[in-house]
């Protein structure tokens, strides 16, 4: 099947129609017919938001970018982790949430200028609010210190649910629209934090509803507490918590997680322990990070729980260790006798993308044609697009309607280009060995720009600056 054929019309100025299409179709396609419907879609999304996204455009003309004729050009374009955290930390001590508003309204199309802002005392009001107002915004874990905010949109919302959707078929065989799952996962029931965004979206229809989605904890993560943590428990090392002037609620909040987590080695082992019983012989879906899983299958191993599901059943997991630096070598091998389910099932994603890639059953994660990754070496050089390469991975998202879909990652992978996986899905694909250039480097992940360095730094100068 190529690209060409009528039966399948990848328009270049709607990408996101092409989630529309079954993951065997997308799949077969080969990377040569692929790559210039890409190409003319960046085009198409570059020309759309180069005028209307103020951080774009700002970019560009540092980089004295004013068109895009291969992959190659758009790279100086490519933001990097630190643009959605770069507004002044203080805006959040504060609650200034004006000025908050006014940094995240350079990084979309929407016009946030129009929002009402009255009555707000938090951060989690303030993603309230934007959720009200058509955004979908979802924040990183945090663990630099400093929250990065994702300017999703309603807008993507169609195509972004419809690519997982397809992608979860394809890594799992099972049509998360018809074939409902009960559902477990180690985790608070949800929040604005990316990942449990995500999950409490799309697992809950997956389970069947809120009752078939199973939480070991009932409350969503507070994004006040998540992005404050690193400092309250500093000042509280030194005795100067009451120094920071915090919300009391703020503290009760704090203090409540902090029983929980010493609570959470009992609280795992009752939470399994009632659902194991409840659903013994049922078919159900475990989902969470790698982390996570690893971390209930030890302490399930330790209390000698066994688990005993039904045939069909699945582990649907990603998003990596997250720093349990003290995993086991043999993981998945613990979680799956531990939960008794042989079949393994992953997506790679990162918050920062709404595509995600399935892992096919030779290990191997597949990106769908609307996700164009792009291998830098260590100086932000484009790798040749062939053969095995080791680098940094960069993606462009063409699923991002609203806001600049070029991001490069922190994450180091080897890309296969040659399409002769076993499995038969075409395209690019990357081993399952993922690192992280942060906890490589100890903790200092310093990327460096494709166009002129001096063009990016006055560019986080502009952004930084309110």
């Amino acid at each position: 099947m190529t690209a060409s054929e009528p039966s399948l019309s990848l328009l270049p100025t709607h990408p996101g129609s092409w989630t529309q299409y079954e993951y065997e179709r997308l799949l077969q396609l080969e990377l040569k017919d692929v790559e210039p419907l890409q190409l003319a879609a960046l085009q198409f999304r570059f020309a759309q938001m180069k005028d209307s996204v103020a951080a774009l455009e700002r970019l560009a003309k540092k980089q004295e970018v004013t068109r895009i004729d291969s992959f190659g050009d758009a790279l100086p374009l490519f933001f990097d982790h630190r643009v959605y955290k770069s507004y002044p930390l203080s805006l959040i001590e504060t609650r200034d949430f004006p000025k908050l508003t006014a940094w995240l309204n350079r990084l979309t199309m929407h016009d946030l200028r129009k929002m009402d802002l009255r009555g707000l005392t938090s951060l989690d009001g303030w993603l309230d609010r934007l959720e009200s107002y058509g955004m979908m915004v979802g924040h990183s874990t945090g663990t630099t210190g400093k929250l990065s905010f994702i300017p999703r949109s309603l807008v993507e919302w169609p195509a972004w649910k419809s690519g997982y959707t397809e992608v979860t078929r394809a890594s799992t065989g099972v049509d998360p629209t018809k074939d409902f799952l009960p559902t477990f996962v180690a985790a608070y029931r949800g929040g604005h934090q990316m990942g449990l965004k995500m999950m409490s979206l799309f697992n809950i229809p997956a389970a069947g509803g809120p009752e078939n989605y199973h939480t070991l904890y009932q409350t969503a993560v507070s994004a006040d507490l998540m992005s404050l943590a690193g400092r309250m428990q500093a000042a509280e090392d030194k005795g100067e918590l009451d120094r920071l002037g915090l919300d009391p609620v703020l503290l009760q909040k704090r203090q409540e997680m902090i029983e929980q987590g010493r609570r959470r080695e009992h609280d795992l082992q009752a939470w399994f322990s009632k659902l194991i019983e409840e659903f013994r012989g049922r078919r159900v879906k475990i989902s969470g990070t790698f982390g996570d899983l690893t971390r209930v299958a030890l302490a399930g191993k330790a209390k000698g729980v066994k688990c005993s599901f039904a045939p069909g059943s699945i582990i649907l997991s990603g998003g990596g260790m997250k720093g349990f630096k003290e995993a086991p070598a043999n993981w998945k091998e613990l979680i799956k006798e531990f939960f008794g389910i042989d079949k393994w099932c992953s997506v790679y994603g990162m918050s920062e993308c709404a595509g995600f890639a399935p892992m096919c059953e030779h290990g191997y994660f597949h990106f769908m044609p609307y996700t164009i990754p792009i291998l830098l070496d260590r100086d932000a050089r484009q790798l040749p697009r062939e053969g095995v390469q080791t680098g940094r991975l960069a993606l462009f998202d063409l699923l991002a309607e609203t806001y600049w879909g070029g991001f490069i990652s922190g994450d180091q992978v080897i890309m296969h280009w040659d399409e002769d996986c076993a499995c038969g899905w075409k395209g690019p694909r990357i081993e399952n060995n993922i690192a992280r250039f942060a906890e490589m480097e100890g903790g200092d992940d310093k990327i460096t720009c494709a166009g002129s360095q001096q063009a990016y730094n006055e560019f986080m100068d502009y952004v930084m600056s309110l």
